[in-house]
C-alpha cells in the first residue's frame, strides 16, 4: 500500500536528518570528489520523494546508498576521463570492498579534517558535509556570516581537489596533528544538535551522531585521554536531556531541573569515561577540562550546592590551554554564581567581552548579563540585555524562555 505525499516527505525528511553523512561518505568512497558525491546523494533524496509513494522500502538508509552510488556510477561512466583528473585518493585497508564501511562518516571527517585545510574551513566542511546543515546552520553553529560560511566551505572543496588530500584515516604518526580539530567538530556537530536552529530545541540525529562519532575514536585510539574525555562530556550532557524540557515543551535551566529525570545510565557512563581520563592526562586538556566541569555540576547534590569555586577554577586552567572568548563568558556567568560574587566586577568582564567580534552575535552574552544586571536590581538595563538575546536566538525554546525571564522583571522605576 502507498503511502501518502505528506507521509514520504517527513520520512524523507527524517532519512535525511539520520542517514545524510552514511549516504555521503559511502558515495565519496566511491566517486573519490566530494561535489560530485554531494550531487548524487542530494538526487537520491529527490528521487525518494518521487518514488517512496509507490512503495517504502525496508531500509531507507540502505536504499538511499544504493541510488546514490548509481547516480555516481552513471557519472564516471558518462565521463570517462574523470577518474584520471581526480585527486582525491582512496587508500583502502588490504580486503576493503565496495560494501558499506562502517567507518565511512569519520574517514569523511579526517578529509574534511586535513592540516592542509586552514582551521576555519575543516570545521565549515564538515558541519556541512557530516551533519547536513545548511550553509545558514553552519554560520549561525560558527557565529559567522552566511556568506563566510558559504566562502569556507567553498574554498575547503577546492582545496582538497587541488592537494590531493586522501579519503582515510590517518596513520598511527599522522593523528596527532589532526586529533584536535576532528574533536572539536565533534563538539560543534553536537552543540548544533543540542541547541538547534528552529522551533524545537534539539535535533537527535546530531547529538546522537557527535556521540557515535566520538565512540568511533575512542576505539580508534583507545589510550588517548582527550577523545575519552569529549565522550563522557557528551554523555553527560546527554543524559540530562528529557530534564531540559517541562512537560508543556518549554526549556528549563539546570538550575531547575529535575534531576530524577536524567538518564542514569548515560550518566554513570558519562562520570566514568570522565575520570578515567582525567586520571590517564599528565596534563588535563581542554576536553578533559570540560568534562571535569560537566562533572562537578552532575555530581553535586543540586544547583545550589555547586561547588562554583572548583568550575571557575576549571574555566582559569581552560583559559592557560584554550584561550577562548566563549570560554571566558562561562568563567564570568559561573564567577557570578560564586556565594559572595562582586556582581559589579563580573558586569565589567562581560562588558568587556563585549567588544570581541566572536562574540557579537552570540545570544549567550546579553542572556548572563540580563541575568546579573537583574540581580543587581537594574531592570530596565535587563531587560534591553534580555531583547538583545532574544533577537540573536535561533532557537524558539530559548526565545520563549528568555522572553518569559525578561516579563518577569520587576516592573523599573524612572532612570532604572
Amino acid at each position: 500500500m502507498g503511502a501518502s505525499a505528506r507521509e514520504v516527505a517527513e520520512l524523507v525528511g527524517r532519512a535525511h536528518r539520520e542517514c545524510w553523512s552514511v549516504v555521503l561518505a559511502s558515495t565519496v568512497r566511491l566517486t573519490r570528489d566530494l561535489d560530485l558525491a554531494e550531487d548524487c546523494a542530494q538526487e537520491a533524496f529527490v528521487r525518494a520523494l518521487r518514488t517512496w509513494p509507490d512503495g517504502i522500502p525496508d531500509n531507507p538508509a540502505g536504499w538511499l546508498t544504493t541510488v546514490a552510488r548509481r547516480l555516481a556510477l552513471d557519472g564516471l561512466r558518462r565521463e570517462t576521463t574523470l577518474r584520471r583528473k581526480l585527486p582525491l585518493l582512496i587508500e583502502e585497508p588490504a580486503g576493503a570492498d565496495d560494501e558499506d564501511q562502517p567507518t565511512d562518516p569519520l574517514r569523511l571527517v579526517f578529509t574534511c579534517c586535513h592540516p592542509a585545510l586552514a582551521r576555519d574551513s575543516q570545521v565549515a566542511l564538515t558541519l556541512r558535509l557530516i551533519c547536513g546543515l545548511t550553509t545558514r546552520e553552519v554560520a549561525a553553529g560558527l557565529l559567522i556570516s552566511e556568506p563566510t560560511a558559504a566562502a569556507r566551505i567553498t574554498r575547503a572543496k577546492k582545496k582538497i581537489a587541488t592537494a590531493g588530500i586522501p579519503y582515510r584515516i590517518p596513520a598511527d604518526d599522522e593523528l596527532a596533528a589532526r586529533l584536535d580539530v576532528v574533536l572539536t567538530v565533534v563538539q560543534l556537530v553536537y552543540t548544533a544538535g543540542h541547541v538547534a536552529a528552529g522551533p524545537e530545541l534539539t535535533r537527535a540525529d546530531l547529538t546522537g551522531r557527535a556521540i557515535e562519532l566520538a565512540r568511533m575514536l575512542v576505539r580508534l585510539i583507545p589510550t588517548e585521554p582527550e577523545p575519552l574525555a569529549l565522550l563522557g562530556l557528551l554523555l553527560m550532557t546527554q543524559a540530562r536531556g528529557d530534564a531540559r524540557l517541562s512537560d508543556d515543551g518549554e526549556l528549563v535551566l539546570l538550575a531547575d531541573q529535575d534531576r530524577s529525570r536524567w538518564d542514569a545510565r548515560l550518566l554513570g557512563e558519562g562520570v566514568k569515561r570522565a575520570t578515567v581520563a582525567l586520571r590517564r592526562a599528565e596534563t588535563p586538556g581542554r576536553f578533559a577540562l570540560q568534562a571535569a566541569v560537566a562533572g562537578l555540576h552532575v555530581t553535586a547534590p543540586s544547583w545550589e550546592r555547586t561547588d562554583w569555586v572548583q568550575v571557575v577554577r576549571m574555566y582559569d586552567a581552560m583559559l592557560l590551554s584554550w584561550p577562548s572568548p566563549i570560554v571566558a563568558l562561562n568563567r564570568a556567568a559561573a564567577q557570578s554564581l560564586v556565594p559572595g560574587a562582586d556582581l559589579p566586577a563580573v558586569l565589567a568582564e562581560l562588558d568587556a567581552l563585549g567588544k570581541e567580534p566572536a562574540l557579537r552575535s552570540y545570544a549567550y552574552l546579553p542572556a548572563t548579563r540580563a541575568d546579573v544586571l537583574a540581580r543587581l536590581g537594574r531592570a530596565r538595563e535587563a531587560a534591553a540585555a534580555y531583547d538583545e538575546a532574544v533577537a540573536l536566538t535561533a532557537n524558539g525554546a530559548e526565545q520563549r524562555f528568555l522572553a518569559r525571564r525578561r516579563a518577569a522583571l520587576p516592573v523599573a522605576a524612572p532612570g532604572r
